[in-house]
């Protein structure tokens, strides 16, 4: 297929700066995800995904069929004047669009040192994206693709839509990616007989990889708990609810030196006297359609056994809808000195957030300021 000159103009510039070009789109792009992607259960973010996903489905079918109707020559000579250069650059910006609107929504749900080999799985496929592009060429590449974002898709689709984060909503989620996968290589093999055949076999163990490990990592607690997220957190000496409907807390006072001693040692210091109350509060967001209970674990680091032990676990129901959270909080007494943190997770054992703080136990009373919670 041949261009008209303006357009192979654009084409010859465009070829010789696509590298940079690429890297500016996807950045930019990423960046434009950070800003304006609110919440997983909106409808229009929920639609911009699917979007992509239909886009990234025609052009695999396009680009594939390009191939058939054509000859080697078509692979070989990829330049700006051929409809295969084109569609290979869609394809490639709309699943890199894909994937750093799933790191960005994953993130905003993630406790990095337990979900880190999940991120390290995204930041893989997002570099993979921009460095692999002549992999687009090859059919058990896009499918691979494809299924990851179908899959990473459907773990919070499929909750938002059955009202609950589940075990049965994970695995349903797996189920139905793999159901839409065969539904589009159904429709795939009626153009591209000839390349699907040659790649079946690597395609069959990319897919059961990709689900094999999406399993592996949501039953060992590593995939954040979309759509549940973390709003607000902190360990304080009291909190109440005020008529208005906000919350007040009182808290330590913390200078610079007190967060730089924080960040490097990532245990803020609490100060408690003896059988003192603890209170851990928590506004966690959730779909308006959710009804569902969290749990407050309260542990201690031992020094010992160099384990953590757990002190209490505490049910708290939480009901979803409000953009910043719904808030609530557990109490506990009698901390010793050391390491604790409380862990905020769902029913079954999915980590949504976690606060660690280093208790020092004295009679002093610690100098406190009130902050309200909105």
């Amino acid at each position: 297929m041949r261009w008209p000159f303006s357009v192979q103009s654009f084409g010859t510039w465009y070829a010789r700066y696509e590298r940079p070009i690429s890297s500016l789109s996807l950045i930019g792009g990423f960046v434009f995800n950070v800003f304006t992607l609110t919440r997983v259960d909106e409808f229009w973010e929920n639609f911009w995904v699917a979007a992509h996903l239909v886009v990234v489905a025609i052009c695999i079918i396009l680009v594939n069929r390009e191939e058939n109707e054509g000859s080697d020559s078509i692979i070989k000579d990829v330049g700006p004047d051929k409809l295969h250069f084109w569609l290979v650059n869609v394809l490639q910006f709309f699943f890199g669009g894909m994937i750093s609107t799933f790191i960005v929504f994953y993130f905003r749900s993630a406790v990095i040192v337990v979900a880190w080999p999940f991120f390290l799985i995204l930041a893989i496929a997002f570099i993979a994206n921009e460095s692999l592009k002549r992999h687009f060429a090859r059919i058990d590449f896009q499918i691979s693709f494809l299924f990851l974002c179908i899959f990473l898709f459907m773990i919070f689709l499929v909750p938002v839509l059955m009202h609950e984060i589940s075990m049965m909503a994970f695995l349903a989620s797996g189920g139905i990616s793999l159901i839409i996968l065969m539904g589009f290589l159904a429709l795939l093999r009626r153009f591209t007989k000839e390349s699907f055949r040659k790649g079946k076999r690597i395609l069959f163990t990319s897919v059961v990889s990709i689900y094999l490990v999406m399993n592996a990592f949501y039953f060992l607690g590593i995939i954040p708990p979309l759509p549940l997220s973390l709003q607000d957190v902190g360990i304080y000496h009291k909190v109440t609810r005020t008529i208005e409907g906000n919350y007040e807390v009182i808290a330590e006072p913390t200078t610079f030196a007190d967060k730089l001693r924080t960040y490097i040692s990532l245990y803020p210091t609490y100060h408690t006297k003896p059988d003192g109350l603890v209170y851990a509060y928590t506004a966690i967001f959730s779909p308006a359609s959710f009804g569902l209970a969290v749990h407050h674990e309260w542990q201690k680091y031992d020094d010992v056994t160099k384990k953590w032990v757990s002190s209490s676990d505490i049910l708290l129901p939480i009901a979803g809808g409000r953009d910043e959270g719904y808030r609530t909080y557990s109490i506990n007494s009698g901390l010793t000195d050391g390491r604790w943190r409380v862990n905020v997770q769902t029913a079954t054992g999915q980590l949504i957030g976690r606060m660690v703080f280093n208790v020092v136990v004295s009679d002093t009373t610690p100098e406190t300021v009130t902050l309200t919670k909105k």
